[in-house]
């Protein structure tokens, strides 16, 4: 029968308090350390401990949290003691220090499988201990930032996180932004239109990553909103998003206030934010927005080569014959033929003219890219789409497309995106708003439309360059991630 493990750990002279609960065979030691009063703070380092199964990352600030992991250190029986885990040696060889006293509690109840079903453990936010949003490292090469005055606070952009993930926000604790932004999907939606509580999305759910790095202040597809401060809480008062649209006897907006003030966590999240626990709409988007400008992604192969180049002219020294050929194709502008309208043979391809290294932000003069229906509806059209979300991250840390893409999601993969760019009208009829960019011909008044003749290679080597703009810990690392447990249960801790 599984087991709920209390554990109590006290340290002397570091005032160290935590409580956990853990189910079934594997016990989850999350130690904080505070500032000692006594002489300078202690660092976390590996020591004995990882002979029993502890799991220590990397050596860590005294104000930082550990998670030390002892696996199938608890049998399947009625008791657990301390000389079945050994808490006073694992903490002490994990502290590599002789003179620390550490006392240990453990308190043992047997539980059912119910019980677990039931009692779900929920996420903790240690208010004294946030995740480090606002001072990330962004390269030197990253110059372009469309924050305007809301700067990036610690205290604010965790309440954001919350509300971000909440499904409280809409009408029917269902749907959070993150239900359709989703963190392992590069903060999108595999799905082509997303389900809200009275309908679906009028777009494909757009990528957040990077939205920060880019000259574009305006958000949506459409360009709608005139920043991303204003656009957080639009899908919010959509009657087919979230729901409080004050239509069709729908709560208004204001209902959303009061029931967010009404909760036991957001009244100390926004005094810790804000200085008092006031819920003010102005008050959500400063904090959703700091939440997702905090979103960032350069950890990428493309990043640690630009580190070592002066620009993105030469070779990348790591990177293989293949990525180097599709970096020039982005890279390099596309010449064509002034009467067929066809690429010429060994120019670029001129995505960079649109998509603008090394942020690979969209230019904010971008007009329409051609692709004009309407998201599962290929007769209606609709030009006005001019806005694109970075191209950073449109691999997974796998190597795998997150599609599907564009506004109507009409495009699955990639492969079908350099179908789409291969060859684009330039009907004037359909799409007078198209970008003159990718009209055809040598000048922006071409109705030849573009044609860029793509060879198997180019696609190849266009593609690689492509997944070398994808980094790793955007997709998992747990600032960004879900804090709440799947029934919605979050505690914050001082």
């Amino acid at each position: 029968m599984p087991v709920r493990v209390m554990l109590t750990l006290t340290m002397q002279n570091c005032g160290v308090n935590h409580n956990l609960s853990s189910t079934g065979f594997t016990l989850i030691v999350c130690l904080t350390l505070m500032s000692c009063s006594n002489g300078p703070d202690q660092e976390i380092i590996p020591g004995n401990a990882v002979e029993i199964g502890a799991a220590i990352d990397t050596s860590v600030s005294s104000t930082q949290s550990v998670q030390i992991d002892l696996d199938n250190t608890i049998e399947n029986s009625s008791s657990v003691d301390s000389e079945q885990v050994d808490v006073v040696t694992l903490v002490t060889d994990a502290l590599g220090s002789e003179e620390q006293s550490v006392e240990a509690e453990i308190a043992v109840e047997q539980i059912t499988e119910e019980q677990i079903t039931e009692e779900p453990v929920a996420a903790t936010i240690i208010l004294n201990n946030l995740y480090d949003y606002s001072n990330q490292v962004i390269p030197a090469y990253i110059n372009k930032d469309n924050i305007t005055g809301n700067m990036i606070v610690n205290d604010v952009a965790v309440l954001g996180r919350v509300l971000f993930y909440d499904a409280k926000l809409s009408t029917n604790n269902t749907t959070a932004c993150a239900s359709c932004h989703q963190q392992a999907l590069g903060f999108s939606d595999s799905a082509v239109v997303s389900t809200g509580v009275n309908g679906d999305t009028g777009r494909h759910s757009m990528r957040l990553i990077n939205a920060r790095f880019s000259e574009e202040a305006r958000f949506f597809w459409d360009e709608r909103a005139s920043s991303l401060e204003e656009q957080v809480t639009q899908p919010i008062r959509d009657h087919a998003e979230m729901g409080f649209s004050g239509l069709d006897a729908a709560p208004p907006f204001e209902d959303l206030l009061i029931k967010l003030a009404a909760t036991d966590y957001y009244p100390v999240l926004f005094t810790n934010a804000f200085g008092n626990s006031v819920v003010t709409e102005s008050r959500m988007q400063l904090a959703m927005a700091q939440f997702i400008r905090s979103i960032q992604s350069f950890d990428s192969k493309y990043d640690q080569g630009r580190a070592q180049a002066l620009n993105d002219a030469g070779d990348f020294t790591n990177f293989s014959v293949l990525e180097n050929e599709g970096k020039r194709l982005f890279m390099q502008r596309a010449d064509f033929d002034s009467v067929t309208g066809q690429r010429l043979a060994g120019t670029g391809l001129g995505c960079n003219g649109c998509h603008r290294a090394p942020e690979f932000a969209i230019d904010e003069n971008s007009r329409n890219n051609g692709v004009i229906s309407v998201a599962n509806n290929v007769l209606e059209i609709d030009v006005s789409n001019t806005r694109s979300p970075s191209l950073r991250n449109i691999f997974d840390q796998h190597g795998n497309a997150l599609g599907p893409f564009m506004h109507d999601g009409s495009l699955q993969d990639f492969k079908a995106v350099l179908d789409h760019y291969n060859d684009i009208s330039a009907d004037r009829n359909l799409n007078r708003n198209l970008d003159a960019r990718l009209s055809g011909g040598n000048n922006s008044n071409s109705a030849l439309g573009q044609k860029l003749l793509l060879t198997d290679n180019e696609r190849l080597a266009i593609t690689a360059f492509m997944k070398t703009l994808s980094g790793q810990q955007v997709f998992i690392d747990p600032k960004w991630s879900n804090p709440f447990t799947s029934d919605g249960g979050l505690v914050l801790s001082p």
